[in-house]
């Protein structure tokens, strides 16, 4: 019988804290050993009532935990490259939210540093946990559509969000934030690298946005190696629910993901047929997040290299900044204009 991982969570807020209650209560074979948060109240409630053994107001101070086998990043995005470089020196199993940093100069260093330390790494690219998404994975690749020829997803938050959460020089801007899950699954489900892009953008809703500069509704265009085409539609203002939908069209037919209902319940009257809308994205994606750590338990237990790493990261970003570019220039970005 396996002792329990030790894992640490740095990071306390929305996303950290769905981690935490997802390590201690729904995968195996783990420990929620360790927790860092710089905002006391947070953590001290949080060390309460999961028990955890260790928690500081310090990332380093935790990875200096000796015993400490792996982290759990849920920070800004603008920590993470930071914080990844000091788990990989420090010797610690890695999974960290996406993006790993949002440029690809200090993503080629992050990745440096984890190849120099063989260090493992997985990014969290939940989606490609979702049972509908790897349900239609396999299908693609069993050949129930034949050859991938368009991609085409929707992305669409349901309220706007706050100024802060969306600066672009914390989060990247409106495409990079929000799309770049739409890039990943582009790349994964099509089973070709983007070769270049084009998008479209503009603000017509969250005025709050205006002094940062940055838009809430965007499209993007996609060409890939192979020829096939893709579009990926991300908005901030889908105020009547969560709405996240995608779908591959094939030489011999095609596959949907999506929905727009919570549950599968209908009311029909004489004013028509009414049914729910899906919240928000733990409620559509709960299962994914616990699947994508328990996959990342279970690699660090058996040696195997997660299935979503560095590289992958890597190529979604780079789409992203190839499309954010695309909008800003109002031209044909080709990803081998990117450097380095």
């Amino acid at each position: 019988m396996f002792a329990p991982l030790k894992i640490g969570v740095i990071g306390l807020g929305r996303m950290g804290q769905l981690y935490a209650h997802t390590l201690m209560t729904q995968v195996a074979g783990v420990q929620l050993y360790a927790v860092a948060e710089t905002a006391e109240q947070l953590r001290t409630s949080t060390a309460r009532e999961f028990n955890v053994p260790h928690a500081t107001a310090s990332a380093h101070e935790l990875l200096s935990l000796p015993e400490l086998q792996a982290v759990v990043i849920a920070t800004p995005t603008q920590t993470h490259a930071e914080l990844v470089v000091a788990a990989a020196r420090a010797g610690k199993a890695i999974f960290c939210e996406k993006p790993l940093a949002l440029t690809l100069d200090a993503t080629h260093r992050v990745l440096d540093v984890v190849a120099e330390t063989q260090i493992p790494l997985q990014v969290g690219f939940m989606r490609r946990f979702d049972g509908a998404y790897k349900k239609a994975k396999a299908l693609i690749d069993a050949g129930n559509i034949g050859r991938p020829v368009t991609f085409k997803s929707v992305g669409r938050d349901p309220f706007c969000p706050r100024p802060d959460y969306a600066d672009p020089s914390q989060s990247g801007g409106l495409i990079l934030d929000m799309a770049i899950h739409d890039f990943d699954l582009a790349r994964w489900l099509m089973g070709s690298e983007v070769e270049r892009v084009s998008a479209e953008g503009t603000l017509l809703v969250c005025e709050q946005l205006k002094p940062l500069g940055d838009i809430d509704n965007a499209v993007v265009n996609l060409r890939f190696a192979s020829g096939a085409l893709g579009n990926v539609e991300v908005s901030r203002n889908a105020f009547y629910g969560y709405d996240i939908r995608t779908e591959v069209l094939g030489s011999e037919g095609a596959v949907t993901i999506g929905t727009h209902q919570y549950t599968p319940v209908v009311l029909l009257t004489r004013n028509g047929a009414q049914h729910d809308t899906v919240p928000y994205l733990l409620e559509r994606f709960g299962d994914a997040y616990r699947a994508q750590i328990q996959h990342f338990a279970d690699c660090l237990r058996t040696g195997k290299p997660p299935s979503v790493g560095g590289t992958d990261a890597l190529a979604a970003l780079k789409i992203g900044i190839a499309a954010t570019r695309a909008y800003q220039m109002s031209r044909i970005v080709t990803l081998d204009e990117l450097h380095p």
